[in-house]
């Protein structure tokens, strides 16, 4: 059985000591913790402002499943659980780049009205299109209260997931949709671009002018609100996400990451230039950053603030590059190459558990023990590297994780000092 929260723990056994829930009439296998909590979700739902009327349509089933699909995805993410390689790879193919031009030319009338109006160029809305859902073809095989339910109901994200589920109910609620008709992803994002529900209730635009929003059959409105969500995150239309480079054979690797930033100029003194190692052709006055998703022996990205827009759709490094990348190729119409898979082993789920486990305990830093290389895992990384005496990447190898068994307390990462042997004298 899902644990409650720890929030809902004294007043679901209030309930549930007293008669019987409400919701404890439905024929149902779920327990009665659950069908308590639902009745309180219902209740708070109401008092917010959803109507009775929306509750009692929605809510003729319990969603109750022992062992929730959606749950199981939340815990292992692909855009989180792969290498940067194989996640690109993986997403930005041969035929989906393919696809992404096709639709970019079919489309460009309306892709060019939709730039002109928002600020964001064509290219990345065929990206985010693309990799959201396939061009179209796949909104995700779940309904969005159904999902977002059982989602409120499991102990990782609760709140998060509780006021998704509200704004969910609010678009029933405003624009009279047949809820069964939500179709979306485990995660209650919605329509060709995946829009979360409080995104929908903030940017989603009306563009074709029929009175209504609808991000599942009109194409109109759904790139339009892409657009327009990106534009008011802050988008410049002039400025690409990044470029991949290339850095020097002594680059001080504590200078990557997100949240270091410097002038073009500077990185260009630094001795970084383009993949084919020319001067970076952008204003020198612009700042940006060097990420390196898969460590010292593996590609280097120049990144810019669009890249940081990106993320604010989706956290994920690997995402954003990945969006990055397609948008290049409808543009560009280079030749698709997969990205070069340097042969360094990455490190298994559980290694990563290992090390974050390390870092907890030493008292560093305070980490999710969850495998994931996230970026406040990476950043707790350097500082082992640093303290290792290895290259600051934030990327964790079997060298790494062979020094942390080793660590002794006393004396750090340092190798012990052998006790010296006498020897006797004739």
């Amino acid at each position: 059985m899902l644990g409650l929260r720890k929030t809902f723990v004294i007043s679901s056994l209030v309930l549930c000591s007293v008669a019987s829930c409400a919701s404890a009439n439905v024929t149902s296998l779920a327990p009665k913790e659950y069908l308590c909590w639902l009745d309180e979700l219902k209740s708070d739902m109401h008092q917010k402002g959803i109507s009775q009327k929306t509750l009692d349509e929605v809510y003729v089933q319990d969603y109750y499943h022992p062992n929730p699909e959606v749950v199981k995805i939340d815990r292992k993410q692909i855009e989180f659980a792969l290498t940067a390689t194989d996640y690109i790879n993986r997403v930005v193919n041969k035929k989906r780049v393919e696809k992404a031009r096709d639709n970019y030319k079919k489309l460009k009338p309306l892709l060019d009205k939709v730039a002109e109006k928002y600020g964001v160029p064509p290219q990345y809305l065929m990206a985010f299109w693309g990799v959201e859902t396939n061009f179209g073809s796949n909104f995700g095989g779940f309904n969005v209260i159904a999902a977002l339910t059982m989602l409120s109901y499991d102990k990782r994200r609760p709140e998060f997931f509780k006021n998704e589920l509200f704004e969910a109910l609010k678009i029933v609620d405003d624009w009279q949709i047949d809820y069964t008709t939500m179709q979306g992803s485990w995660a209650g994002a919605m329509g060709h671009f995946q829009f979360m529900p409080s995104t929908f209730n903030t940017y989603a635009v009306d563009f074709d002018s029929d009175k209504k929003i609808d991000i599942w059959h009109s194409f109109e409105d759904a790139v339009a609100s892409a657009a327009n969500y990106l534009g008011k995150m802050g988008w410049k239309k002039d400025e690409p996400w990044g470029l991949k480079v290339s850095l020097p054979w002594n680059f001080d690797f504590s200078l990557s990451g997100r949240n270091k930033t410097k002038e073009i100029a500077e990185w260009h003194r630094l001795g970084v230039r383009t993949q084919d190692n020319k001067k970076i052709k952008l204003d020198p006055k612009i700042k940006a950053s060097i990420i390196v998703p898969e460590g010292q022996k593996g590609a280097a990205y120049l990144i810019l603030d669009n890249f940081n827009i990106i993320m604010k759709w989706n956290r994920s490094e690997n995402y954003a590059l990945a969006i990055g990348l397609l948008a290049d190729y409808v543009k560009n119409n280079n030749e698709w190459k997969p990205v070069y898979k340097h042969p360094a082993t990455r490190l298994k789920t559980d290694d990563i558990l290992k090390i974050q486990s390390f870092i907890n305990k030493i008292g560093w830093f305070k980490l999710d023990e969850d495998g994931q290389l996230g970026s406040k895992t990476r950043e707790a990384v350097k500082k082992v590297q640093k303290e290792a005496k290895m290259p600051q990447d934030g990327y964790p190898d079997y060298r790494l994780l062979q020094k942390i068994r080793n660590y002794n307390p006393k004396i750090g990462f340092s190798v012990p000092v052998p006790e010296r042997k006498l020897h006797k004298q004739n």
